[in-house]
C-alpha cells in the first residue's frame, strides 16, 4: 500500500490523456526509482512551466514567452495565416512542419448546445489581424465536426469583406476526427489539398 502522497501523485497522473490508473502507477514507480535524476528534473521542468506559462497576445498559443516562439520566428510567412480551434491543433500542425505561415487560435468552436457564441472565441482578434492587411491567405483548419465546420463557415462569411483567399483543409479528414490525433501523412495530404471555401 502506497502512502497518501504517492497515491495522490498516481491519481493526478492518471487524469492525463492517455494514462489510466495502471499506466500512472508504472510512471510513478519509474519516477520513484529515479528520484535523484528524473523526478527532480520533472519537478523543475513543471515548476518552470508553471511560473512562466503565458498566452501569446498575438495568436493565442501557449508558451513561456509573449509573443510566442511561432509568432517571432522570422522564417515564417506572415502572409499566410492558419486558424485552428485549440492550441493542441496548432501544435499538431506545427509538429508536422508542413505549414510555414503563422497561426491564430480561436480558443474553441461555435456550439449552440454548449452555449459558445462568436464573442466567446478569438474571432474578433482574427478579423483585426486580417484587417491590418499583409495577410493574403487564411487557412481554416477546423476539426471535421459539425461544430468545426459551422465555425469555419461563420469565419469565411466574416472574412468575405477582406481581400484574402480563404481556404480550408481538404475533406478526407475523418468526420468527428481531431487534428491532434492525426498522423503527419494525413495532415500533409489535408494541407496540400486545401481548397477555397464555398
Amino acid at each position: 500500500m502506497a502512502s497518501q502522497e504517492i497515491e495522490a501523485l498516481t491519481t493526478a497522473l492518471s487524469r492525463l490523456p492517455g494514462l489510466g490508473p495502471r499506466s500512472a502507477r508504472r510512471a510513478v514507480l519509474w519516477l520513484i526509482k529515479r528520484r535523484e535524476t528524473s523526478l527532480v528534473a520533472l519537478l523543475e521542468a513543471l515548476d518552470a512551466v508553471r511560473e512562466g506559462l503565458v498566452e501569446c497576445a498575438i495568436c493565442g498559443n501557449v508558451d513561456t514567452r509573449n509573443p510566442c516562439g511561432v509568432c517571432i520566428d522570422p522564417r515564417r510567412d506572415p502572409r499566410s495565416l492558419c486558424v485552428v480551434e485549440d492550441v493542441a491543433d496548432l501544435w499538431a500542425l506545427d509538429r508536422a512542419k508542413l505549414f510555414a505561415g503563422k497561426y491564430h487560435v480561436l480558443g474553441g468552436r461555435l456550439s449552440a448546445l454548449e452555449g459558445v457564441r462568436p464573442e466567446d472565441l478569438a474571432i474578433g482578434k482574427l478579423i483585426e489581424r486580417v484587417s491590418q492587411r499583409g495577410v493574403d491567405e487564411v487557412v481554416l483548419a477546423m476539426n471535421a465536426t459539425l461544430e468545426g465546420q459551422t465555425t469555419a463557415h461563420y469565419i469565411a462569411e466574416r472574412l468575405e469583406a477582406y481581400p484574402v483567399r480563404i481556404t480550408q483543409l481538404a475533406h478526407g479528414l475523418p468526420v468527428g476526427g481531431e487534428l491532434d490525433y492525426l498522423d503527419e501523412g494525413t495532415l500533409a495530404q489535408a494541407l496540400r489539398a486545401r481548397r477555397p471555401m464555398g
